[in-house]
């Protein structure tokens, strides 16, 4: 069979069998199986199981004659109404979908889904914050703790300033600082449109969380970063959190 011919075969969801033995009928005609066999290439074993499977499709039709099964392709125009049935039966599949689509995601609820990545230099950097926040919505918040420190502050305030700042824009974020950095620009810029306090206290440093997600930051160089997907070290952060934040001053 000319290569063109049966990929336009294939192209209509038909495996390579299906299109050989549908093509072999095509040319002979009613047939019993051997010639099909022959004329297909495909092996004996196989080609009872595909042409029951062209007739369920219904473009190939079996007749018994003098107890001899006799196939035969059904003419190529009438492959239209072998496309609308299977549309019928993706529509049919899609309905399915959507009504056994919230037991099936309640299926991932029976265990926990955790998971931790590594991110390395100020462009790893980005990267785990654009992951952290992947899937932020106006009206999410995110919480983070910081520890100033003068060995990285300029290269740490130049990132949250003009990097993180803009990908926060659209949602809450509350922060906590210790009081070393309360006359810092970042503090400054973040205080006018989000909530921050400082601590006279040690703290821990430097944790942020939204959502399930927690991200542990450390500024020594090079900068790393470990995000960690897992809802229960996100909420004793998150307890952490608010317990200093009662703590904190404005």
């Amino acid at each position: 069979m000319e290569t063109s011919k049966l990929s336009d075969l294939l192209k209509l969801g038909l495996t390579e069998g299906e299109a050989k033995v549908y093509a072999a009928l095509l040319e002979l005609g009613s047939s019993s199986v051997g010639p099909v066999t022959k004329k297909s290439g495909v092996s004996y074993s196989n080609i009872y199981e595909i042409l029951q499977r062209l007739v369920e499709k219904g473009i190939a039709t079996v007749i018994v004659k003098n107890g001899v099964k006799q196939f035969s392709g059904v003419d190529p125009v009438n492959l239209g109404r072998y496309l609308e049935k299977k549309q019928e039966e993706l529509d049919d599949q899609k309905r399915l979908l959507v009504e056994a689509l919230p037991r099936i995601e309640s299926l991932g609820n029976l265990h926990s889904n955790q998971d931790a990545q590594l991110f390395v230099g100020v462009k790893g950097l980005i990267a785990a914050y654009k992951e952290l926040f992947k899937d932020s919505e106006k009206g999410d918040e995110n919480l983070w703790i910081y520890v100033h420190d003068e060995r990285y502050a300029d290269k740490s305030d130049k990132f949250y300033m003009h990097t993180w700042l803009p990908i926060v824009r659209n949602i809450k974020s509350r922060g906590i600082a210790d009081t070393s950095y309360r006359k810092s620009p970042f503090a400054k810029a973040f205080g006018k449109g989000h909530e921050i306090r400082f601590a006279d206290f040690p703290i821990f440093s430097h944790g942020e969380v939204f959502k399930d997600r927690f991200l542990l930051v450390s500024w020594e160089d090079p900068v790393i970063a470990v995000l960690v997907s897992a809802k229960h070290v996100s909420d004793n952060f998150k307890k952490y959190f608010e317990s200093v934040w009662e703590l904190g001053k404005k």
